[in-house]
């Protein structure tokens, strides 16, 4: 930065930075009169959960990606909370806030012991400290009434329960992609607009019957998408043959599915949509997981099997048909999948079908001619199988899927891309281990390609005492291996080109006190994309939890991370490497001022710097203010937040409460404030309404998004939600 800036940015910091310190100082007013330890904590708001979904958005640079199948579990289970005097091991793990060796422990305890009286006792068994069931009480109960499902059609009918949502958004401002253009100017760019409304709509019908039986329809439109072909804005027949007969009237997606779960030997039977998650995510793993976060115990992922798919991300899921049956610990698995997706496509036969395509695409959006004519331009055909057995300390699994394309797939190479997969059909075997041996969880999966490229995970996951815990996970992806429904631990988007080690450590020095950190040591042995040239890097997290209280929760984190990439420098003859290195520094407390009312202040700094001559700093500080019903049927949910950062690439990510089963990770950057506000009212015992507001103010700019379809003339830009909820 130079002078006249640096001096205009501390101006600016210190102004803001006031709000700041009030915010703070009203946080220890409230807060030190609270500072004293209580048995078992309140149930709280999921830190540790929005810090994963933070990391997440910040590795996959998505702000509002759909997250409910990761964390469908949770959601199900915060309403039927889970009794834990009559679960198992499949239940527990499906919570995603326990290890295995927690949950052995558990399950010996009670029964060794016998059923649990109160939540008081899981302080007595190993490995439940208060911290953890604070982290799992609002999804856990204990009862001695237990309820059985006979499955009988009037049995299942009296007790399920039936959710219709519906939800609409939009932003107010309006945006370059809706304005007026004339027919030559719109022929010249033809992607310019979008061929629907500003309006996004979403709908859901789901019956459910505890975890055994569930069977839903849902639909969504998002911004720029059409919804009735007639009210297509654009008639023109050049523009129509540029949509290559891909657009119809309706919702963009559509999904349905039907599934059974636990009844006599068939463990799980999924037709229509579904996911398929195996081992440690190597082979395959369709559905999103979490990566690296500062719950150095959540590196090992828990393949769950077959999984009914109820949400909207247009990729990440299979479309057929599954089955598990299961004898004794045996277990045999077969799925087959058959969907079209979207694809680039490079070369047509004289009849025009497509004969080879150059690039998958992902986004899942339809609004210009170019991603309408890309859409379902494909045929995607997944088949193949799982056997696991799975005792009490030990599981082992082998899995095997052939994927295929109807056309050849011929990929735009470069020197970094050359070992991706690039061909019609692909197989891909691989064995999963997971071995518990008194406090040390082993566990792993080896994988294999087609073309013979390898992938290999391994970890332990070592409870040193009831107060430490280690992790360690060491992973070796070959630059050749070739998997696109793998979804394994890495710095990469995919699990190949990469080898590292991974160790966490979790510290309990006191009832009131955690301390989480992680080193991870990564290195690419071939080319990546903007990094011409092998390289290597460091992501280091450490963390300092302080609970004194059940009203009080706080921490502070530092997160430096050290990669390489091509040098910014226009006038080097070659693209040589230079370093990169970003710090983050965040404080972050909640407490509680009332029964009903909770507290929340964060304190975010970035330092980024790419080579000398590329250095961006900035900061985010924002208040969050909570309003429970507590027996009254409203809820209140605000945030203000003051932001400032140099440039994009400083850019920080931070969670916000948003209407159930919307995600809004916004990035902050640029210079200015933001503010949200959501209601949520209970109309009856059947209807729930959520209405939210956000908005985002820049003091220095006057376009926002400039050149981009998206692009507003002023410097707001605001967002509106609503979504209403039948229970029957």
């Amino acid at each position: 930065m130079n002078k006249i800036h640096t001096i205009e940015y501390f101006h600016y910091l210190i102004s803001h930075l006031k709000y700041g310190v009030l915010l703070l100082s009203f946080t220890f007013c409230f807060s030190s009169s609270s500072f004293s330890q209580d048995t078992i904590p309140s149930k709280t708001d999921d830190n540790d959960i929005q810090q994963r979904l933070e990391n997440l958005a910040e590795e996959t640079q998505t702000e509002d990606a759909d997250y409910s199948s990761l964390l469908e579990g949770l959601i199900y289970y915060k309403e039927h909370p889970v009794n834990l005097n009559k679960t198992n091991k499949e239940e527990l793990q499906a919570l995603q806030l326990l290890n295995d060796i927690q949950i052995n422990n558990l399950l010996s305890h009670i029964e060794s012991v016998g059923k649990l009286i109160t939540i008081y006792e899981l302080q007595s068994i190993n490995g439940f400290d208060l911290q953890t069931i604070q982290r799992i009480l609002p999804y856990i109960k204990v009862s001695d009434n237990f309820t059985s499902a006979h499955f009988n059609r009037k049995e299942m009918f009296k007790n399920g329960q039936t959710n219709v949502i519906v939800r609409y958004g939009r932003v107010i401002e309006e945006q370059k992609g809706f304005t007026p253009i004339d027919s030559i100017s719109l022929y010249n760019s033809r992607n310019s607009r979008y061929i629907g409304s500003p309006d996004k709509i979403y709908t859901r019908y789901r019956f459910t019957y505890g975890t055994n039986v569930s069977w839903g329809i849902t639909a969504e439109k998002d911004q720029g998408e059409l919804f009735l072909k007639n009210n297509q804005k654009f008639k023109y027949d050049w523009y129509e043959n540029s949509l290559n007969k891909n657009q119809r009237s309706g919702f963009d997606f559509y999904s349905a599915h039907f599934f059974l779960h636990n009844i006599r030997f068939i463990r799980s039977l999924a037709i229509g949509d579904y996911q398929a998650n195996f081992g440690q995510g190597l082979t395959l793993f369709s559905g999103q997981a979490f990566g690296k976060s500062p719950d150095a115990m959540s590196a090992k992922k828990s393949g769950q099997g077959i999984r009914p798919y109820a949400s909207v991300d247009e990729n990440k899921f299979m479309r057929g048909a599954a089955t598990t049956i299961g004898f004794k610990r045996f277990e045999a698995t077969a799925f087959y999948s058959r969907k079209h997706i979207d694809a680039n496509v490079s070369d047509t036969l004289a009849d025009g079908e497509i004969a080879a395509i150059s690039a998958l695409q992902s986004t899942g959006y339809h609004t210009t001619p170019s991603e309408i004519a890309d859409k379902h331009s494909i045929l995607q055909t997944i088949f193949g199988g799982n056997i696991s057995y799975k005792g009490k300390n030990l599981n082992v699994g082998l899995t095997a899927l052939s994927y295929n394309l109807n056309v050849d797939f011929n990929r735009a190479f470069d020197y970094y891309n050359q070992f991706e997969f690039s061909s019609k059909q692909n197989v891909n075997i691989g064995i999963d281990y997971n071995f518990i041996f008194h406090n040390f969880n082993f566990f792993g999966e080896e994988s294999t390609s087609k073309n013979g490229g390898k992938a290999f995970l391994n970890g332990a996951l070592i409870s040193l005492d009831p107060r430490l815990s280690l992790t360690i996970l060491n992973r070796y992806y070959e630059r050749n291996f070739q998997n696109l429904m793998s979804n394994g631990f890495a710095e990469n988007s995919t699990a190949s080109n990469e080898k590292g080690t991974y160790i966490g450590i979790v510290a309990k020095p006191t009832n009131t006190t955690t301390i989480t950190t992680y080193y991870d040591r990564f290195q690419f042995d071939w080319l990546k994309y903007q990094v011409n040239a092998p390289s290597y890097g460091n992501d280091y997290v450490a963390q300092f939890n302080y609970t004194p209280s059940k009203k009080v929760d706080m921490y502070f984190r530092i997160r430096q991370r050290d990669k390489q990439k091509n040098t910014t420098n226009t006038n080097a003859t070659i693209d040589y490497l230079v370093p990169l290195k970003q710090n983050n520094y965040r404080f972050n407390i909640s407490y509680t001022i009332l029964p009903e009312v909770k507290l929340k202040n964060r304190i975010e700094l970035i330092d980024y710097k790419l080579d000398e001559n590329k250095t961006s700093k900035g900061y985010v500080v924002y208040q969050d203010i909570t309003y429970n019903k507590l027996g009254k049927p409203l809820s209140v949910t605000l945030r203000y937040a003051l932001f400032q950062t140099d440039s994009y690439d400083a850019r920080i990510y931070a969670y916000e409460n948003d209407v159930p089963g919307s995600y809004s990770i916004p990035a902050y950057y640029g210079r200015g404030s933001r503010f949200y506000i959501m209601f949520d009212y209970n109309l009856t015992k059947k209807i729930e309404i959520w209405l939210r507001y956000s908005e985002t103010y820049y003091d220095n700019v006057t376009v926002i998004s400039p050149g981009s379809i998206n692009e507003i003339q002023g410097n707001t830009k605001s967002e509106i939600r609503a979504q209403v909820k039948f229970k029957f």
